[in-house]
């Protein structure tokens, strides 16, 4: 008995370990802070020593500045563009063959895994230069449509849409299906889309993040300032000799806002898919 009310009470491990959970919860946010403090003050204010952490009086004057400087609603609606039809079209192929993987056998399918697998492990950067040249010779170069065809298929998305489904599809549920009549198309619809939603949000937030962050790409498929993403916009901002950093802070918190919102809105999406299938009945 007293070893229960002790549990539920006051203990110095329990404190010891809000106190670091605190700690490392302000260290997190720090940077979001930082980054909002910089947005409000010019750059000679940003490198002060001491440094300011209150706000300024500039945000206004950045954000006039930025608009002026650069076309940055446009890079943002190229960003989103992108970003929203590459992550549904992803979400769709990768789905298919992860669901595929999982619930049905096909002559070669775990040599094919594992060739699939093999190749999360070259690097992004070794592919730069064949994908141009593929780019270049479907004419697609400089054009949107470049940043979201070569990241249809995600080797990672498949083997996350996989584990998940091997765990979450039962196969009886598959074998209702069948006897009901349903093909392989309509039990992929009917009943294993609707069981893959959770995965699919949150792998739908790590697919728009990483198109939306994405700059080596961009920086070497376009041209045309008008076609610019905004990571790559933003990096106009460097001036030759001089650089604006309270009109940089400015533009880099508007393009991290759209982020901060759609985590806010799935984040619990991902500790369901995390989570699901941890606990069997």
């Amino acid at each position: 008995m007293q070893r229960s009310i002790d549990s539920k009470g006051f203990s110095f491990p329990k404190l010891g370990l809000y106190l670091f959970l605190c700690i490392w919860l302000i260290i997190s946010i720090f940077p979001f802070y930082w980054l909002l403090v910089a947005a409000t003050r010019g750059t000679s204010s940003i490198f002060a020593y001491p440094p300011h952490l209150l706000f300024g009086n500039m945000l206004g004057k950045n954000f006039r500045d930025l608009l002026a400087a650069i076309p940055f609603f446009q890079s943002m609606w190229n960003s989103f563009l992108v970003a929203c039809i590459g992550t549904v079209l992803t979400l769709f192929f990768t789905s298919l063959a992860g669901f595929a993987f999982a619930k049905f056998h096909f002559p070669g399918k775990k040599p094919l895994f594992w060739l699939l697998l093999a190749t999360m492990m070259v690097p992004g950067q070794m592919n730069i230069v064949p994908m141009f040249t593929i780019m270049k010779t479907f004419h697609w170069a400089d054009h949107l449509v470049a940043l979201i065809v070569p990241g249809l298929v995600s080797a990672f998305g498949i083997f996350w849409i996989k584990q998940f489904s091997e765990s979450s599809i039962h196969d009886d549920l598959l074998n209702a299906g069948r006897i009901d009549g349903c093909g392989i198309f309509r039990l992929y619809f009917n009943v294993a889309l609707p069981v893959m939603r959770p995965s699919l949000a949150a792998l739908g937030i790590f697919l728009f993040m990483g198109s939306w962050n994405d700059y080596m790409w961009p920086l070497v498929v376009l041209n045309t300032p008008s076609h610019y993403t905004l990571q790559v916009m933003l990096s106009t901002l460097n001036g030759l000799y001089t650089t604006d950093y309270g009109m940089v802070m400015m533009g880099t918190l508007l393009g991290v806002i759209p982020l901060i919102i759609l985590f806010a809105i799935f984040s619990r999406k991902i500790m369901g898919s995390v989570t699901v299938g941890a606990i069997k009945s």
